[in-house]
């Protein structure tokens, strides 16, 4: 993991400065920049807020919903009608109308009854107004939803869809950190690196004075001067090489972190192994539980597609107001009652629908039983991971103190003249990789053992 890192880094960049110093940024001061400054992070806390008015829309379904309107009609006419409110009964002294004629229907012209004397006569008219020409007119609307099937499931599922999306943010946080914890170790190593190719560039600096020295008195070929001068040379490409990967490195975590990377890193403290029943804990882990309740959602939404087979019923209220008293002689009037809809057949819509939520939910069942297989399978190779990283630190340690050993021997022969210039060399070179190896190693382990706490569920700084 990080050995490629460092590798693909160091033989890929071109040349470039060497860093600058700057102040020392420790990896909890990282975790907690990136914890509070991450665009992605802040992007994710964004989209849990808006899952958070999930609910609140649901529910508004089922609360009181109340609209008001009004409207100005300029009308081309205005229309009144006169009805009298109360009559008199007059004898006009002289009998009225036709007599009925029981042969034939009941009819204005044959009304029942004898003729009369008597009359009915208007004794007050009221005038009302149908149409005005300027007319105003203003309603206000409640509804109540009394039994609504189909919100039920809603509103459990705009809950549902809550904590999918929390655990989702508490997924992606832990990623983002687990990324800036694995930049921050590359870093380390890179920094390291870069003290190791500056000694091995003195030690090649020293050794070419030492053959030009040398080659002067004649005890050397020019051969050996050559061969010094190579390798301070590609010593002096390799410190550029590695000062340019280590500010690559920087550069990419600063990214993360918002900020500009003008830090320098530190080797942190050693990580311990992760401890207790990896696999228990493992099945807590966000992705996990975002899966479980997933499943929930699925089938949630399918019993809201069954409930929509069922009826709704609506408390409804209204009241309007006008300038025109119309037939009731009153400009304002009020109504209530109760509306029922069931819809009984809307083509086979609800059946189709029904069909596709069952399969989302089998769907959501087999997702669930692969997340859990390749949490439990992340855990053994972690773990497979870790051991097999100790023992490279270990070898790699071993290594590089017989390395070591072993250059300062060849040394002290090469100054008494028992050992040649191209063993001093070649006992140089294995020392520098067994550096290298060394820190790779010693980072390696440190980030397997940072990835089995997060594979566990463990990591949550």
């Amino acid at each position: 993991m990080f050995t490629s890192l460092l590798v693909a880094l160091v033989l890929t960049q071109a040349p470039a400065p060497a860093p600058a110093s700057g102040p020392v940024l420790t990896l909890e001061g990282a975790l907690e920049e990136a914890s509070k400054k991450s665009p992605d992070l802040q992007a994710a806390q964004a989209r849990l807020e808006q899952a958070r008015a999930l609910p609140l829309k649901a529910w508004s379904g089922y609360l009181p919903q109340v609209t008001a309107s009004g409207t100005y009609l300029f009308n081309s006419t205005e229309a009144k009608i006169v009805l009298p409110s109360g009559y008199y009964i007059r004898d006009v002294g002289v009998a009225e109308g036709p007599a009925f004629d029981p042969s034939r229907e009941i009819s204005p012209e044959n009304p029942p009854g004898m003729p009369t004397s008597l009359i009915l006569f208007p004794a007050e008219l009221t005038e009302a107004t149908i149409q005005r020409r300027h007319q105003l007119n203003g309603q206000l609307e409640v509804t109540q939803g009394l039994i609504l099937p189909s919100l039920w499931s809603a509103i459990q599922s705009a809950y549902l869809a809550e904590d999918v999306a929390e655990l989702s943010v508490d997924n992606a946080r832990r990623e983002l950190l687990f990324a800036v914890a694995q930049l921050y170790y590359g870093a380390v190593g890179l920094r390291e690196a870069v003290g190791v190719q500056e000694e091995v560039l003195e030690v090649n600096l020293q050794h070419e004075k030492d053959a030009e020295v040398r080659y002067g008195l004649g005890s050397v070929p020019k051969v050996s001067l050559l061969r010094a001068q190579i390798e301070r040379a590609k010593a002096e490409q390799d410190v550029v090489r590695t000062r340019n990967a280590y500010a690559a490195v920087r550069s990419s975590l600063a990214a993360l972190l918002d900020r500009e990377p003008d830090f320098e890193v530190e080797r942190p403290e050693p990580q311990a192994e992760p401890s207790g029943n990896l696999e228990e804990s493992a099945a807590q882990r966000p992705d996990l539980r975002a899966a479980r309740v997933s499943r929930e959602l699925a089938e949630v939404s399918r019993r809201g597609v069954v409930f929509r087979f069922l009826p709704n019923l609506v408390a409804l209220a209204r009241a309007q107001v006008g300038n025109a008293q119309g037939f009731t002689g009153q400009y304002g009037t009020w109504m209530a009652g109760l509306a029922l809809n069931w819809t009984l057949w809307d083509g086979g819509l609800r059946q189709a629908e029904l069909r596709e939520a069952s399969a989302k939910v089998a769907e959501s069942e087999a997702m669930l039983r692969a997340a859990e297989n390749r949490v439990r399978d992340e855990v053994r190779q972690a773990r497979l991971d870790l051991q097999s990283a100790e023992a490279n630190r270990a070898k790699a340690e071993e290594q590089a103190r017989l390395a070591r050993e072993n250059a300062q021997l060849v040394k002290a022969s090469y100054d008494t003249g028992v050992s040649s210039y191209l063993e001093w060399v070649d006992a140089t070179s294995a020392l520098r990789g067994a550096e290298l190896s060394r820190i790779n190693e010693q980072l390696n382990a440190e980030l397997a053992a940072l990835k089995l706490a997060k594979v566990a569920g463990l990591f949550n700084p």
